[in-house]
C-alpha cells in the first residue's frame, strides 16, 4: 500500500459521472444561480450599508448572513464551473485543503449567525425597552467576531492534519469542490482523529446551535402569548417569520444531506451530490428572497435607493 502512495499528486475533481457530455447543459443553471446569490446577497449587503434607516442590530446580522453565503459560494463555484465548463479536474493540496477550510468554516458561522438573530429576536421581544442597551453596535461586533473566531479554530485542527497526511489510491474526489470528508478516503493513514472529531464539532456546535434555537423560540412564544393586543401579537411574530423560514432552510438542507450521507448508500452518486450542491447553493440563494419578499424595511429601503438613483438620473 505504502509503495503506491503519491503525496505530490494533483486531486482530481468529478463532476457528474456518466453526464461528461452534458456538463455544458449542466452549467446553465448553476451559473443562473451563482450570478442570482451574487446579486441578491450583494443587494442585500449594498442596502444595509447605504441605509440609515437599516442600521439596526437585527440587519447587522442579516449583513453577516448575507456575507457568509456570499463566501460559500465564491469559495465552491470556481472549482465547480471550472469542472463544467473547462473540464479543469486538477486541483493542488493546498488549493483543496484551503477551499475546504473556508467551506466548512462559513457553515459553522452561518449557524453561528443563526443563533445570533435568534439572540436578537429574544431580547427585542422579551426585554424591548432595553434592548437597544443591550445589543448596542459594539457588541454586535462582538458577536460577530466571536461566531467566526469559533468557526476559524475549531475547523483548523482537522484542516491543518490534512498537510501531513500521505495520500494513495486515485486521488479522484466525489465533488466538483474539495471537501474534508472526501481527502481523508484518499490518505493512507489512521484517520481516526479526523473521523471522530466532525463529529464532536457537529454536536458540540450546530446540534447545539440548533437546540438553543428552538429553545429561544420557546421562551419568545410564550412572551408573545402573554401580549394582550391580537395585533400586537401578530406584529411582534412577523418580526420573527423570516428568520425562521431561514433556520428551516439552513437545517433542513443539513438533515436531508446528513440522512443522504447515512441511510443512501444504495442511492445513485449523482442523488449524493445533487444533495451536496442543494446544501451548498440553496440557503445562499434563497435567504435574501425570504428577507426581501417578508420584511418592509428591505422592501423599502430597495425602493428609496431606487428612487434616489432615478431621481439622480
Amino acid at each position: 500500500m505504502w509503495s503506491n502512495c503519491s503525496s505530490t499528486a494533483p486531486f482530481l475533481l468529478t463532476g457528474f459521472p456518466g453526464m461528461e457530455a452534458a456538463h455544458h447543459w449542466i452549467s446553465i443553471p448553476f451559473f443562473a444561480v451563482y450570478v442570482s446569490i451574487i446579486f441578491g446577497n450583494g443587494t442585500l449587503l449594498f442596502l444595509i450599508k447605504n441605509d440609515h434607516s437599516l442600521h439596526e442590530p437585527m440587519y447587522y446580522f442579516l449583513a453577516l448572513l448575507a456575507a457568509t453565503d456570499l463566501g460559500v459560494t465564491l469559495t465552491t463555484m470556481p472549482t465547480v464551473l471550472g469542472v463544467l465548463w473547462l473540464d479543469q479536474r486538477e486541483i493542488g493540496h493546498g488549493i483543496c485543503f484551503s477551499q475546504a477550510y473556508f467551506i466548512h468554516t462559513l457553515s459553522i458561522v452561518e449557524s453561528g449567525v443563526l443563533l445570533a438573530m435568534a439572540y436578537d429576536r429574544f431580547i427585542a421581544i422579551r426585554n424591548p425597552l432595553r434592548y437597544p442597551a443591550i445589543l448596542t453596535s459594539s457588541q454586535v461586533m462582538k458577536i460577530g467576531i466571536g461566531v467566526m473566531m469559533r468557526a476559524a479554530l475549531s475547523i483548523m485542527p482537522i484542516i491543518v492534519r490534512l498537510y501531513w497526511l500521505p495520500y494513495c489510491h486515485s486521488h479522484v474526489l466525489s465533488h466538483a469542490f474539495c471537501l474534508h470528508q472526501d481527502v481523508i478516503k484518499l490518505a493512507c493513514a489512521n484517520i481516526t482523529f479526523n473521523r471522530l472529531y466532525p463529529v464532536v464539532v457537529v454536536f458540540a456546535m450546530v446540534l447545539m446551535d440548533f437546540l438553543i434555537i428552538v429553545f429561544s423560540y420557546v421562551l419568545i412564544l410564550k412572551t408573545v402569548m402573554g401580549i394582550a393586543s391580537g395585533e400586537e401579537r401578530a406584529k411582534a411574530l412577523n418580526t420573527c417569520v423570516s428568520h425562521i423560514c431561514c433556520i428551516l432552510v439552513f437545517y433542513v438542507t443539513v438533515v436531508g444531506l446528513t440522512f443522504i450521507h447515512r441511510f443512501g448508500k444504495h442511492a445513485p452518486h449523482v442523488v449524493h451530490i445533487t444533495m451536496s450542491y442543494i446544501y451548498f447553493l440553496f440557503p445562499p440563494l434563497m435567504n435574501p428572497v425570504i428577507y426581501s419578499v417578508k420584511t418592509k424595511q428591505i422592501q423599502n429601503g430597495f425602493l428609496r435607493i431606487l428612487s434616489h438613483h432615478i431621481t439622480g438620473l
